[in-house]
């Protein structure tokens, strides 16, 4: 089935020959809106579709919505819930191209980047589908007798998930899939930049079957107004965010009011760390991959390539020729590497980077400088710098921009790494097994990627320590993220119950 056959929205945008819906998703119906705003095509600077712009009323509406259905859709049987989700996963992956077409539509990167991320998007919802009979409880005795423990799980309530535009479909997936595994209804708030693949989605949702209410789904230029909303209302019981620390930190605040519960995915100053005995090709080619994958708008990109001294001339030369080699590009072109940066303000950061990284001294040793004509492209860009004492080192670049750094042992690759106040992902590149283990376990990160730049997988807890958040997602914690333990103290009298 495709998303053409079976939308029955009253408003619809055609992106690259799909329908998508461009109203507000509440309570099982698409509503328009009196605003709207425009999302825009990155790659060459033009409108795509005109989507519905809520304020923090439509938000709660969605709330109401959302807490009606919250306890018909937590009363679910494990097996019922589990076969709805096989069936919006049997529909997304009909829906594959179309999915792969609206993000690249919007977001920029290129289309291979698009499947690719939707071919982890709905391994992660799959996870989520073959967890909901597999969350088990505990049985136990009293310690001083007389009662039995029993542990088990409940929904922890109605969910506000904020997604960012970097990953639209992933962290869609990843977020509603869990929310809605463990029996949460959910009021989804998609980016700015990306709503037509957050509509997309919602809208398999609602044609496998999703009930009224249990999955909400709201577009605003206005993020603030509805996270105010929301969050001001005590019965909201959760908040799943990725994005900024910055945002993550307010939202926190904002939490804190009705002691909401929060999963926070946050910044990152991924360290990836070459050493001595590495293989150098599988380094470069892998660092490739981690710093330009989705022209490094990524949170575990690598931000510092930390080299050691011994290899350091080798990685350099063999990965600079790797970077003037990567096709910019209008995602939708063959053979395109990287896509534009995701806004015409993004792409002016990019450029002040650039010029600061030369003012501290940095060396330029491929790119450097945006790219003419429509849209909004920049160079993939390598700086060399000389020192590590300067005020740009721990910053998170989130671009297409590869800094590298020379020290002289592993100790200092370890120290250089932690000095940062993020800790989300760290890569360590050795052939050495013990120094693998004992390097990766010094690292103060949520996550260490052994000789790969990529690691994502449903089946890993994803999520970061310091200020890269709270929480995980993925693996055997990230639906327990949207469950409570409850316990229940069972008094039993033996006596009474078999005789003396």
């Amino acid at each position: 089935m495709s998303s053409t056959d079976s939308l029955d929205s009253p408003a619809v945008a055609l992106v690259h020959g799909r329908k998508v819906p461009t109203g507000l998703y509440i309570d099982g119906t698409w509503r328009p809106t009196g605003a709207t705003f425009t999302v825009a095509d990155p790659a060459e600077g033009t409108a795509v579709a005109e989507v519905a712009d809520a304020t923090g009323e439509h938000a709660l509406e969605a709330l109401d919505a959302a807490t009606r259905a919250q306890e018909d859709w937590g009363a679910w049987a494990p097996r019922a819930r589990a076969e709805l989700f096989h069936t919006a996963h049997q529909l997304l992956q009909d829906r594959a191209e179309d999915f792969a077409a609206v993000m690249t539509a919007e977001s920029g990167k290129p289309l291979a980047e698009s499947r690719a991320e939707f071919g982890l998007s709905i391994g992660f919802f799959r996870w989520y589908a073959e967890q909901i009979g597999h969350l088990h409880g505990t049985y136990a005795h009293g310690s001083p007798g007389g009662y039995r423990i029993v542990a088990t799980h409940q929904p922890v309530g109605p969910c506000l998930l904020i997604t960012p535009w970097n990953f639209p479909l992933l962290m869609s997936a990843r977020k509603a899939g869990a929310a809605l595994a463990a029996g949460c209804t959910a009021v989804m708030k998609s980016a700015q930049e990306t709503p037509l693949t957050g509509a997309l989605f919602v809208q398999t949702l609602h044609d496998a079957g999703f009930p009224p209410g249990v999955v909400n789904l709201l577009h605003t230029t206005t993020s603030a107004a509805i996270s105010d909303a929301v969050l001001g209302d005590a019965r909201l019981r959760k908040v799943s965010f990725t994005g900024s620390t910055g945002v993550g930190s307010h939202l926190l605040g904002k939490a804190a009011n009705n002691i909401v519960n929060a999963s926070m995915e946050l910044g990152g100053d991924g360290p990836f760390i070459v050493l001595d005995d590495a293989d150098v090709d599988l380094a470069v080619e892998q660092a490739v991959v981690c710093k330009f994958r989705n022209a490094g708008q990524a949170c575990v990109a690598a931000n510092r390539i930390i080299l050691h001294e011994a290899i350091a001339e080798e990685f350099t030369e063999k990965f600079v020729a790797q970077v003037r080699k990567l096709r910019v590009g209008n995602g939708f072109s063959d053979g395109v590497d990287v896509g534009p940066i995701i806004s015409e303000r993004q792409r002016d950061r990019v450029g002040e980077l650039v010029a600061a990284f030369r003012q501290q001294g940095g060396e330029i040793l491929a790119g450097g400088e945006p790219v003419d004509g429509p849209g909004y492209f920049f160079e993939p860009t390598v700086v060399r710098m000389d020192t590590r004492d300067h005020t740009l080192c721990g910053e998170e670049l989130f671009a297409p921009l590869a800094t590298l750094y020379t020290v002289g042992s592993v100790r200092q690759a370890i120290e250089f790494a932690n000095d940062t106040h993020y800790g989300l992902a760290a890569y360590v590149f050795t052939r050495d097994l013990n120094r693998a283990v004992a390097v990766s376990e010094k690292l103060d990160f949520g996550m260490v990627g052994v000789n790969r730049g990529i690691m994502a997988d449903p089946a890993a807890p994803f999520g970061g320590v310091k200020s890269s958040g709270l929480g995980r997602e993925g693996g055997h914690d990230g639906i327990y993220e949207f469950l409570e333990p409850k316990y229940l103290a069972l008094t039993i009298d033996e006596t009474e119950a078999i005789g003396v």
